[in-house]
């Protein structure tokens, strides 16, 4: 099965990291948040990516690039100028780099993918979020749900932890809950190529000219995920996010 990964926006909440590199390539533990996605992927059994690419994309482009030429052991014959590359180790990934433009909505750089996914069921995410989702999981609920998209349900996690008072004295704080507001689009969707027809160029959005009309229409799932989700919108999330990493057990790391 096909999975799309939006790659393209601006990132603008992250300036501090964006100026320099698109959002996707941010870094988590010394690798970018895109490489954490997409080994989530996998472990589940998905290996096929389109990455829609937009600011930056040539960022991403060499990363990959770069990724698969240097993983492993190289050789260098200075005599014959060979190059010979061996051990390599890499993920089991085909990866299409698919030009969107720069000032291109998330409808429409799903839109512009048409000809690659109009065949058969797809997944799409947002190259900006970390969740522990059993991805099987989701595809089956999708599939017994027989409606043309399915969009992963989450309850973020509180800004603040909270007080608990006794009388006019606080008797004791509360941790940040992962339920501290209602539920919202956590981002990992599957679609129908029915979802083409709520899409109308470069100027779509997938939320509103599809999501928010499938809805309408009776044609929106939804799966409800009470685990771990984190997006990583500003630089203290990537710092949420970093710390996670560095604890014994980060809870999106389903692989090993």
């Amino acid at each position: 099965m096909k999975v799309v990964i939006l790659a393209g926006g601006l990132g603008t909440r992250l300036a501090e990291e964006t100026e320099v590199r698109p959002k996707p390539m941010v870094e988590i533990g010394g690798r970018p948040i895109l490489w954490h996605i997409m080994k989530h992927y996998l472990h589940y059994g998905f290996k096929e990516f389109f990455i829609a690419l937009g600011y930056k994309g040539e960022y991403i482009k060499r990363y990959f690039r770069d990724y698969y030429n240097l993983n492993g052991c190289t050789t260098i014959d200075f005599a014959t100028g060979r190059i010979e590359s061996r051990e390599k180790r890499c993920e089991d990934w085909c990866i299409h780099l698919m030009d969107t433009g720069q000032d291109t909505f998330t409808g429409g750089r799903v839109k512009r993918l048409e000809p690659w996914l109009k065949d058969d069921t797809f997944m799409v995410t947002y190259g900006d979020g970390l969740i522990s989702l059993n991805l099987q999981e989701l595809l089956r609920f999708h599939r017994s749900q027989g409606r043309i998209a399915t969009v992963t349900a989450v309850r973020p996690p509180a800004r603040f932890g909270g007080l608990i008072f006794e009388g006019d004295l606080v008797s004791d704080f509360t941790e940040k809950p992962q339920a501290g507001e209602g539920w919202i689009n956590g981002g990992f969707l599957v679609l129908e190529p029915q979802v083409f027809e709520y899409l109308d160029g470069d100027r779509s959005s997938l939320e509103s000219d599809a999501l928010e009309k499938l809805a309408f229409d009776r044609q929106l799932a939804a799966y409800k995920h009470g685990g771990f989700w984190q997006c990583m919108d500003t630089l203290r999330d990537k710092r949420i996010l970093e710390s996670f990493w560095r604890s014994d057990n980060p809870p999106w790391k389903a692989w090993q």
